[in-house]
């Protein structure tokens, strides 16, 4: 187990839960709260909840970080799940990967791992919309005159941010400086299509005093990686003979196939479709996470709970 012990964690039980769901699937995630809120320290400890790689996935990995250059001389083979952390003033070629001769960039070396941009809104419009394509695909190709490479890139986005520049916009003790504008070109530096491609949005509120003082621990992340272990188990049975590792791979025709919702549940996902005016591939996302909560309940069917809670985690501006 590598990244942050959940147990340090203090409070923010709400998003500890969006990130074990996170993890059971291999969903993306963006977190939005003010400073200080735990934020960065939650992103660093879902490596500690991921399960083990397999044998296949260390390979993907380890050739990777071999034509990079990156392979440590002591380690044959990598056993830890990437996690990458580029800073948001990285370039086109940084990010996606390029070059005369290509190499692979850091959405290549977060293969089978996760992907943690901070300060998300700050990253150029052109870096976040080229991340678009490897979200669907789960590959990057990169073509140069002499001909095309293609990498693997099937990651976890794991995206933080502000609520508006000063950070505070929303929060019930410090009072925002921001104009109602500033904040919303703010938000907006992040457009519909990317949110679009993103599982889970879950706000990160301040931490409480009384949280802060709490001796007690809370559960380990030995504890949660068991349980995310046992639901990608459930999932590795479910696609066996497919090219599928999890739930957040399945395509449109795959959902129809694997994502059963019980005739209960159906009122319920047509009217959030309804009102939240979403769009075919939000529906797609819904039925994908819900497909997670439910193998996490040990449920073969997709009921009511399930659906709700995942359309509660459908991106949504602070402003609406």
């Amino acid at each position: 187990m590598t990244g942050i012990d959940f147990a340090y964690i203090k409070g923010q039980e709400h998003v500890k839960r969006a990130l074990e769901i996170a993890a059971a699937g291999g969903h993306n995630v963006v977190m939005m709260g003010p400073p200080g809120s735990g934020k960065t320290l939650l992103a660093r400890s879902l490596c500690s909840i991921l399960p083990p790689m397999t044998n296949d996935e260390a390979i993907e990995v380890t050739k990777i970080y071999s034509i990079s250059g990156l392979l440590p001389p002591s380690t044959p083979m990598m056993r830890q799940r990437p996690f990458r952390s580029p800073h948001y003033t990285t370039s086109n070629v940084g990010l996606v990967g390029g070059g005369h001769f290509p190499k692979p960039g850091e959405i290549s070396l977060s293969h089978r791992g996760v992907l943690f941009l901070d300060e998300l809104p700050e990253f150029g419009h052109t870096l976040l919309e080229v991340l678009r394509q490897p979200l669907e695909d789960r590959v990057v190709s990169i073509s140069r005159a002499q001909g095309s490479v293609t990498f693997p890139a099937n990651f976890m986005l794991v995206g933080a941010m502000n609520p508006c520049p000063c950070g505070y916009f929303g929060d019930p003790v410090k009072q925002c400086t921001c104009a109602q504008g500033t904040v919303a070109r703010y938000q907006k530096r992040i457009s519909g299509p990317f949110l679009d491609r993103v599982d889970i949005f879950v706000e990160v509120p301040r931490i409480d005093y009384e949280k802060l003082a709490d001796n007690r621990l809370g559960e380990k992340s030995e504890k949660v990686q068991a349980r995310v272990t046992t639901s990608r188990r459930k999932q590795q049975q479910r696609f066996k003979g497919t090219k599928l590792n999890s739930n957040a791979d399945m395509s449109a025709a795959d959902v129809r196939e694997y994502c059963q919702v019980e005739e209960s549940a159906q009122s319920l996902l047509k009217a959030a479709m309804k009102q939240l005016n979403l769009s075919a591939r939000a529906f797609h996302r819904i039925l994908k996470l819900a497909r997670t909560i439910a193998d996490h309940e040990n449920s073969d069917i997709i009921k009511a709970p399930h659906l709700a809670e995942a359309i509660q985690y459908r991106p949504r501006s602070l402003l609406m």
